[in-house]
């Protein structure tokens, strides 16, 4: 049973609670104590746990649905090796303890981890459904990440690094509606109502937006932001973020991307070495600094 509470906890997508850590990597200059690492750390674990556990209350609603679906349907829940009172149990138990550590470990960041957890309960249960705010509120929760990243060290939060979470999750939630409906075709409707409301063509305009919004906030964060002013060598970092936008784009319009487009940085290598050269180099900028 554990294994596969596990399971339907998706540890896949725990790649998008790395955005914790963006509030310090981006105030490495202030010299953060090991204190502070290991706050971001057990905040990146706490919002495995809880995001973890909307995955599983997410499953638990979508059942029926998932069991139509050819590879949904051999998640735990949906094939019935997690049956649905154990998984209520579970989610009970992951929501209850990620809120008690978010809150031991800090009131302003259990606040936003609270936020996190009614948010996407609400998704959950029906925003889902609601065309263009269901993409909206899965940006919010990178954003949410970010934020709550930057209050568990106590540090002043950029609207820069808001600006450009945003517009980074938009392109990785369009992206994600944009394989759905590939993938699924004829029973996209079936499968996710909201689809219906959407089109290919409509998502490939709302992901161009998208995608030159984040290159462009990215310059001005790089030119204009505190720390751009501080360290003027953070404009060198803009080429990774153009390649690593073109190459996504790139990727996603040669259906490399099928199924989970927002893991791409795992499953292509030049986008993964991209992102691992733009952490280096924008540690060393900022670290350089302190």
């Amino acid at each position: 049973m554990i294994s596969a509470v596990l399971e339907g906890m998706r540890p896949r997508q725990w790649l998008k609670n790395f955005f914790v850590f963006a509030g310090l990597l981006f105030t490495l200059d202030l010299g953060h104590s090991a204190t502070s690492y290991v706050r971001v750390a057990l905040a990146f674990l706490l919002f495995c746990v809880l995001s973890g556990s909307v995955y599983l209350l997410n499953d638990i609603l979508d059942a029926e649905r998932d069991r139509k679906h050819e590879k949904k349907s051999k998640r735990p829940i949906a094939s019935g090796r997690l049956t649905e009172t154990a998984a209520w149990g579970s989610v009970l138990v992951l929501m209850g303890a990620g809120m008690a550590g978010s809150l031991a470990l800090d009131f302003t960041f259990g606040g936003i981890a609270l936020i996190y957890l009614a948010l996407f309960t609400a998704y959950s249960l029906f925003l889902k459904e609601v065309v263009i705010l269901d993409v909206l509120i899965i940006a919010s929760g990178f954003v949410l990440r970010a934020a709550a990243g930057v209050a568990v060290i106590h540090v002043t939060i950029s609207p820069w690094l808001l600006i450009c979470t945003t517009l980074l999750a938009l392109l990785l939630g369009l992206a994600k509606r944009r394989e759905e409906l590939l993938i699924l075709d004829v029973e996209a409707v079936k499968h996710r109502p909201a689809l219906e409301q959407y089109s290919v063509a409509f998502l490939d305009q709302l992901i161009n937006v998208s995608a030159s919004a984040a290159i462009i906030a990215y310059a001005l964060y790089t030119f204009f932001s505190q720390t751009g002013e501080a360290h003027p060598y953070m404009m060198a970092t803009l080429p990774f973020v153009i390649y690593g936008i073109f190459r996504y784009l790139f990727l996603i319009h040669n259906r490399r991307g099928v199924d989970s487009p927002e893991l791409l940085v795992l499953a292509d290598k030049p986008l993964l070495v991209d992102v691992l050269l733009w952490v280096a180099v924008s540690a060393l900028i900022v670290g350089l600094g302190s």
